[in-house]
């Protein structure tokens, strides 16, 4: 099947996942079309980043389906590969190399598993660094950064691999609060810039500005969606009332 820019990026139909016996994804389906930015939202246990690692196929699902540019995600025969190419993401823990600078840390995936020219890499690796406003901390390892600082190396490690999709999962939770702020500017101007992103996060204020979709999953299914403008005044499911009351 051909994928045409007009359907959607990511389409996910009835969604079924369970660990043993607790099943923490109930037949979730949502449409993400190109250029979009989705934020999913609830609280703790709700299944937010199961659903995120279903879509690169991290996790494996008990039935349903996943596309990514019409691409079935849980098919026996696809080459991860291919899957990963497309589909980028960043972890709410960095897991940078803690031996390889920050230039090294980018250029890795593409040199190791694209097997790209090293000086090309390099080139463009630098390029995302200044990108996330770290030009000048390319030789810097790991452990010589902050937090925030960590985490803008891993969104360009994985803008590296020139992914078509952004997976975001909690990328802001362990960090302070003073340096949540740049790693929200920098997936901002992804954003702007057309990156499709999909984003499970609890900064309630960012999803309501960067958002053009928001999903509330709860116990495993999705109780409610729509745009922020409607969704934060007007929802109108009591639990995302609820939800809504304790966080805005």
């Amino acid at each position: 099947m051909t994928w045409k820019p007009n359907q959607p990026i990511v389409s996910i139909k009835d969604l079924h996942k369970s660990f043993g016996e607790l099943e923490v994804l109930k037949g979730v389906s949502m449409d993400v079309m190109k250029g979009e930015v989705v934020c999913i939202i609830g609280p703790s246990g709700s299944g937010k980043s199961t659903l995120i690692r279903c879509i690169n196929g991290l996790t494996g699902i008990q039935s349903g389906s996943i596309t990514v540019e019409g691409q079935e995600v849980h098919d026996p025969n696809l080459v991860m590969l291919e899957l990963r190419k497309k589909v980028g993401m960043v972890f709410q823990q960095y897991n940078l190399f803690p031996h390889k600078t920050a230039l090294q840390n980018v250029m890795m995936a593409p040199i190791l598993v694209l097997k790209e020219n090293k000086k090309e890499v390099e080139v463009r690796a630098r390029k995302l660094l200044a990108k996330v406003r770290l030009a000048e901390k390319e030789d810097s390892y790991p452990g010589e950064l902050s937090g925030g600082q960590q985490q803008r190396v891993a969104i360009a490690r994985s803008l590296a691999m020139n992914p078509d999709v952004m997976l975001f999962d909690e990328v802001t939770a362990a960090l302070d609060p003073e340096t949540v702020k740049e790693v929200l500017v920098t997936i901002r101007e992804l954003a702007e810039e057309g990156m499709t992103c999909i984003l499970v996060t609890h900064e309630m204020g960012f999803a309501r500005e960067i958002a053009d979709h928001i999903y509330f999953t709860d116990q495993g299914v999705i109780v409610e969606h729509g745009p922020p403008a409607s969704f934060f005044t007007k929802a109108s499911d009591p639990r995302t009332r609820e939800f809504l009351s304790q966080i805005l």
